[in-house]
């Protein structure tokens, strides 16, 4: 998944989580070997290298599981979250080749949205999925996560523990309490560019609940004077303008936050906090940040945040 991962375990009765460590990292290879654009011959590389159309690939469980959460994704927020715009991402420069540094001319990115559009997909019983264009490719990784996250809950909870965290890449899942008693604490990091990885913005009580944050504050450029940030609208193809800059979902499970988080940063901050009041179980935090570099904070009526003390 290109991050690091982060799990704490209240043992209590269990005494020891000897071999935890090595089945975590056996499900986690499970994982990456069906949905990472990292590793050449995961299932997802294979299927982007795939050019037949009305032909079934069949893909893996996971794989299966986490294009129908994208899907529901997809379908929620009206084609704000969608797995098959890597290809803008990596014309605006902000794929994993390098980083861009002014924007492409609006011939290529007119040419390119073309290409992309969940829609050209369809995702078939019995774990498979057909290309309805050959073209098409998808990249999950502003979901896979999430169900990553999921799948180390799953090892950790199967292992006996009733109290855990478990973290990658930022994105978290608590169950139960930490060893005091009380219920977990999440930081959100401060959403600006001079923010360091540990400086806190907010931090969130969690128990038997995911939270995943987007940001759009630490991947971008200016020409111009003009903001380029790396989250584009799959609608339009350009990036997102719309001064959201992180976005913080709670949920029941990570997948469905993960998903979320990316979705309701592309809609904004009054079409996606709309969303997030639809959705039963869901909350979330907004942060917008003003013309005069003030953050301002929407929240969904449910959205705790507890005072930070270092």
């Amino acid at each position: 998944m290109g991050t690091t991962y982060h799990v704490k375990v209240v043992t209590g009765r269990l005494g020891s989580v000897k071999g935890l460590k090595e089945k975590i990292e056996l499900r986690l290879d499970e994982i990456n070997r069906s949905l990472s654009p990292y590793l050449p011959e995961s299932v997802i590389s294979r299927f982007n290298r795939f050019q037949e159309t009305g032909v079934e690939f069949p893909v893996s469980t996971d794989f299966y599981r986490v294009m129908q959460a994208a899907a529901q994704v997809h379908a929620l927020s009206d084609g704000a979250w969608d797995g098959t715009v890597n290809p803008l991402v990596d014309l605006w420069g902000f794929g994993r080749a390098g980083r861009g540094s002014e924007p492409p001319p609006a011939g290529a990115i007119a040419e390119l949205l073309g290409e992309v559009g969940f829609e050209a997909i369809e995702i078939r019983e019995q774990a498979a999925l057909v290309k309805r264009r050959a073209s098409v490719t998808l990249d999950l990784s502003s979901i896979a996560k999430g169900y990553g996250v999921d799948q180390v809950a799953e090892v950790v909870r199967r292992s006996g523990a009733a109290d855990f965290l478990v973290e990658i890449g930022g994105e978290t899942y608590a169950a139960g309490r930490r060893g005091d008693g009380q219920a977990w604490r999440v930081g959100i990091n401060t959403p600006r560019p001079d923010a360091r990885a540990d400086d806190v913005y907010a931090v969130v009580p969690l128990q038997d609940q995911a939270l995943a944050t987007s940001g759009d504050y630490r991947n971008f450029f200016v020409k111009d004077g003009v903001r380029y940030a790396h989250i584009i609208d799959p609608r339009t193809g350009y990036p997102v303008s719309n001064r959201v800059v992180s976005v913080s979902i709670q949920a029941a499970d990570c997948t469905l936050a993960d998903g979320l988080a990316t979705a309701v940063l592309v809609m904004g901050a009054e079409k996606g906090l709309a969303l997030i009041d639809r959705l039963d179980g869901v909350e979330g935090l907004i942060v917008v940040a003003r013309p005069d570099g003030r953050l301002e904070n929407h929240f969904s009526t449910g959205f705790r945040m507890m005072p930070y003390t270092p």
